[in-house]
């Protein structure tokens, strides 16, 4: 067990791509969590697939490096995560050249609340054109915005280039190693309080799930000492206490999850045989328990419906396809997600899967298909409540910053999609519009203004809360190209199909009937024939038809995908291909559905 005194626990919080997690990096490989031989791969906290594509944290994740006796335990968050109880410190890292911006407000806030210490990372500080001090001054501000206590707005402040590994307390002093940022963290972030003699008492703050283990209880020990076989308490939200049993305790030395016999006041572990527990319980003494205040999750906003897939393409590439797999990986990943709900709807071949939104549900998705599953999933709907006696939706704080001169489409778009301004900046070249606007009006929001503005639209959105209904926002306006028969699509039928919109398939594309093709330059369905080829003659050769000059295809990407879909159309997902089609793939199915479609004949 490791004396309280020599721990500190830091949270990394920070904005999209300000460095984050290449701070942590350089953390990890100047604090000796590495061997001097060892390879390691870049943004090495970032051991998720997606994570390092994309270049964002989805998960939190928790780390540790020893400086001279020290235990510096690091929680990398990625934003939304609830880190206040864990750790009793703040690393906000701000970039030099953009200053704070819409997620650094958001995570800072929380911080200031709990009355956590901050310590201040100016980073990029190699960046061409970037203002550290005016970045600095900005972050001041914000802290003043925020009310921040006296003793917060004397942060300590370090300015970095996390990339190449350097750091100094002032911009005119020599580069230096993190030595300077270590000792801060030792100095300034307060060592945690309690006593291994009290009572124990170790709120349950973040879950995981291990496929040898079961579900893990992740969280710090605030008081007393737990052992391994130990029988403890669990204090329930309804303020029962239930006794249960930890089996295996777990924590983190440099990047390696090692077990260990008993855990102490200030040690961020992983617990293992706790029974049916819930983000929020508290593990305490069953003879004197003592409770901490629950800690809540926001509520799931956006709900998608996931089913067997049924098209005349399937099963041909998906490892996964039956219902009964579906539904164990959907439960699966509920386990160890938190702000996830699945439930299986009366026909059983369905799964209501709610989450976060469309970013949270898409990225499971692609952990499904990379993983060989093959399923097919519905429009993204969102999630209504009855709240005394108003029907209500969930509202969302969008912030946005765009070029200044695209703002007007910006807004023009955000407006139609029942979006109220709350507050516009410009600072010349940028400008930050932020809108409380309805979950629905977000969802395919995101393609748009990137767009509009030609890829320069940086977005953050914060759950506000649940208001009543703001009005009706129209699904898309244009209308899908529907495949008429089954086959490959032809050069020759494509070409002919420019001119009536937006193609999604190309030469070769295995297609059938019901499956959406392009996209209509009009409101209407058309029904397409792609697959038909060039009638042979004794005045052309058959090779005539490679010589068509074709627009390429737009490859929709998943989240382009199912936010593109109206409600009567479904996104087939296989581990190689994204397919659209219509959920009733028959004509006149969906003519009794009552949707107008018309024949390219």
């Amino acid at each position: 067990m490791i004396e309280a005194s020599k721990i500190r626990n830091v949270a990394i919080i920070a904005h999209v791509d300000h460095g984050k997690t290449t701070l942590v990096d350089q953390m990890l490989r100047q604090g000796g969590a590495f061997r001097e031989n060892q390879e390691v791969a870049e943004r090495v906290m970032d051991s998720n697939d997606l994570e390092r594509e994309r270049g964002i944290t989805i998960l939190s994740k928790n780390t540790s490096i020893n400086w001279k006796g020290h235990f510096i335990n690091i929680v990398d968050t990625p934003g939304h995560a609830d880190f206040g109880a864990q750790v009793e410190g703040v690393m906000l890292v701000v970039d030099a050249f953009d200053g704070p911006m819409a997620q650094t407000r958001f995570v800072l806030k929380k911080a200031l609340e709990l009355g956590i210490q901050p310590i201040v990372v100016v980073n990029k500080i190699d960046r061409p054109g970037c203002d550290p001090h005016g970045s600095l001054d900005k972050v001041f501000d914000l802290f003043m915005e925020l009310g921040a206590t006296d003793k917060q707005l004397d942060f300590p402040h370090i300015y970095a280039a996390a990339r190449n590994g350097i750091c100094k307390m002032e911009m005119d002093q020599p580069d230096s190693d993190f030595a300077p940022m270590f000792d801060q963290i030792i100095e300034k972030i307060p060592a945690p309080k309690g006593d291994h003699t009290e009572p124990l008492s170790m709120l349950i703050s973040s879950l995981d799930y291990s496929e040898f283990l079961g579900r893990l209880a992740i969280g710090r020990v605030k008081q007393g000492t737990i052992k391994v076989n130990q029988t403890i308490g669990l204090s329930q939200e309804d303020g029962s206490i239930r006794r249960t049993r930890c089996t295996k305790i777990y924590a983190y030395y440099g990047l390696k999850l090692t077990e260990i016999d008993e855990a102490g006041p200030g040690q961020i572990v992983q617990l293992a045989g706790v029974q049916d527990f819930e983000l929020g319980d508290t593990i305490v003494d069953p003879e004197r328990p003592v409770v901490q205040e629950r800690i809540t999750v926001d509520p799931p906003t956006i709900s998608m419906i996931f089913q067997v897939n049924d098209s005349p393409l399937a099963g041909k590439e998906g490892k996964f396809v039956t219902s009964t797999q579906i539904g164990d990986r959907l439960n699966r990943e509920s386990l160890g997600d938190v702000a996830l709900r699945v439930e299986q709807q009366a026909d059983p071949s369905k799964y209501l899967v709610a989450g976060r939104g469309v970013l949270h549900i898409s990225i499971l998705i692609e952990k499904m298909r990379r993983e060989g599953y093959e399923f097919a999933v519905g429009r993204p709907q969102v999630i209504i409540r009855e709240i005394d006696g108003k029907i209500c939706e969930p509202i969302e704080t969008f912030t946005v910053d765009v070029p200044t001169e695209h703002q007007g489409p910006v807004i023009q778009e955000l407006g139609s999609r029942r979006g109220e301004m709350v507050h516009m900046e410009s600072n010349g070249a940028s400008t930050q519009v932020i809108y409380e606007i309805p979950s629905r009006g977000l969802i395919g929001v995101r393609s748009k203004l990137l767009s509009l503005t030609r890829g320069y639209a940086v977005i953050q959105t914060i759950f506000k809360g649940y208001e009543p209904i703001k009005g009706d926002i129209a699904e898309r306006k244009e209308g899908a190209m529907i495949s008429k028969e089954d086959g490959d699509a032809t050069a020759y039928s494509l070409y002919n199909m420019q001119d009536r919109g937006v193609l999604f398939a190309s030469p070769g594309t295995a297609c059938y009937t019901g499956m959406i093709v392009g996209e209509h330059c009009r409101e209407d369905d058309i029904v397409v024939n792609v697959v038909k080829g060039k009638k042979l003659t004794n005045m052309r050769a058959s090779g005539s038809d490679d010589t068509v000059s074709l627009t390429p295809a737009k490859e929709l990407s998943l989240e382009e995908a199912i936010t593109w879909i109206n409600s009567d159309e479904i996104v087939e997902m296989t581990p190689s291909f994204i397919r659209l089609r219509k959920m009733y793939l028959d004509e006149n199915s969906r003519k009794r559905q009552g949707r107008k479609t018309v024949s390219d004949e």
